[in-house]
């Protein structure tokens, strides 16, 4: 049985194959962290690029009224306007063709 512990204990032939293997894991997995990282970023930039859409997308209408057979309806509106969250430097325009 001391032969055999002996024998494991002096054996080194697959020291080099799994130092090597660590090495290689661990440059993966690093690049693969860097990776990601950049990924995420892209993808948040790219969702802040939408929110500026939605929030440059203007949201005013106008509906005119109509009446006939007894009954009536005086229309509605709404102008839509700038709030502290909409994208800046982006300009809408109105649907009566004036830029807000």
């Amino acid at each position: 049985m001391n032969a055999l512990v002996n024998t494991l204990i002096n054996d080194e032939a697959g020291f080099i194959v799994s130092a090597e293997l660590v090495l290689i894991g661990s440059i993966a997995v690093l690049a693969m962290v860097v990776g990601l990282s950049e990924v995420a970023i892209n993808i948040n930039h790219e969702l802040e690029d939408v929110a500026s859409a939605f929030g440059a997308m203007n949201q005013s209408f106008k509906a005119n009224g109509m009446s006939g057979h007894g009954g009536q309806n005086s229309g509605s509106s709404h102008g839509d306007q700038s709030d502290f969250c909409d994208g800046k430097g982006i300009s809408s325009v109105s649907p009566n063709g004036g830029e807000q």
